[in-house]
This record gives C-alpha cells, structure tokens and sequence, in this order.
C-alpha cells in the first residue's frame, strides 16, 4: 500500500529529472532573456513617446508652421498609446507584434516628416532646446534600433530551443510557444532620400 502511495512521487520526481536534464531549465532561462529584452525595448519606446510633447510644443511656436506636420506627429503618438501591451512580456503572436511595431513605425515616420520640414525653419533649428530635444530622439531611435535587435537575437535563441530535440516534445505542452520577431521595416535596406532643395516656394518668409 505504501509502495502504490509513493508511484506518483516517484512519477514527479523522474518527470522532473528528465525535464531538467533535457532542457527544461535553459527553456526558461531564455524565456526570461526575451522578457528582458522586450522591457529593454519598451522602454526606449516610451522614452520616445516622452519626448514628443516637449518636440511639438518647442515647434508649434513657430510662425506658419505647417500644421498638418504636427498633426501627424501628434496622432502617431495617440494611436501608439492606444495599443495596450505587456511592458514585461512580448505580445505573443505575429498579429499582435505587428499591430503594435505599425503604431511604432507610423510615429517614427511622422517624426521623421516632422525634422525634414523644421529645416525649412531656420529660427527653430536656432532653438537651443529643440536642438538638445533634436539629439535626444536621434539617440533615442539609435537606441530603438539596438534594443530591437538584441529583443530579435533573444527570441532566435529562445525559439531555436523550444524546436530542438528532445524539448519540442514539451515545450508546446508547458507552454513555451513560439515568439514572434520585429520585421525589418519596408526599406530598411536601402538609404532614405532627404531633399532640402525646397525651391525658396515654400519657404516662410521668402
């Protein structure tokens, strides 16, 4: 009777055995590292986000500035608040991270729109503290390109463990499902074309 009792135990106790010596615990380890990186992304993101109140508010002052320039900027940043996510997780399908890296990608090219047209602008290229803002966001999307990265290598090691043999016989079962990756951005290739040859037309002032 007492033997029956202790079959389970022994059951846990080989289970458990087996799990560790196959992989188990590296499976965790680099679920962690992905938890890790994403917060590492996240929160050069929101840094981002930070700094575009103080960006706009430095440019709005400006006389004549185009305001649909801004406008664009501003709506960027609403529809990036807009999509809830797990600050210490990754979302955990192909869906959700697109949907989510879309939001990002829309801010980074309103902002982007946002300092080509400030050059047509030479009294808020004078501004000293949109200058400092200025260097802050360059650093701060070197910063998003990085974090990126690093959050693409964490998952490449995570899910090439979760398929190796033996561990993707359970690794499905305990739950370590597939993460998706950040997709390079459309052209990310090949170098941006930026033309400051605006003809005097435009211009303020001219």
């Amino acid at each position: 009777m007492k033997t029956h009792r202790l079959l389970p135990f022994a059951a846990l106790l080989l289970a458990s055995t087996l799990l560790t010596g196959c992989g188990y615990n590296r499976l965790v380890s680099l679920k962690q590292q992905t938890d890790s990186s994403w917060a590492d992304v996240e929160n050069v993101y929101q840094r981002r986000a930070d700094l575009v109140p103080n960006l706009v508010k430095t440019v709005e002052g400006a006389a004549n500035f185009e305001k649909d320039t801004l406008t664009q900027v501003i709506q960027a940043r609403q529809q990036v608040n807009n999509i809830k996510v797990d600050p210490n997780s990754p979302p955990a399908t192909p869906e959700a991270m697109a949907a989510f890296q879309q939001t990002q990608d829309q801010l980074s090219s309103a902002l982007s729109r946002l300092l080509v047209t400030v050059e047509r602008y030479p009294d808020i290229k004078a501004n000293a503290n949109f200058r400092d803002l200025q260097a802050q966001l360059e650093g701060t999307e070197n910063r998003i390109t990085v974090e990126r990265r690093k959050f693409n290598e964490s998952v490449q090691q995570y899910n090439t463990a979760t398929k190796q043999f033996p561990t993707v016989i359970y690794s499905g079962f305990l739950g370590f499902k597939e993460r998706p990756y950040f997709a390079a951005r459309a052209g990310a290739d090949q170098a941006p074309e930026v033309d400051f040859n605006f003809g005097g037309s435009g211009a303020p002032g001219s």
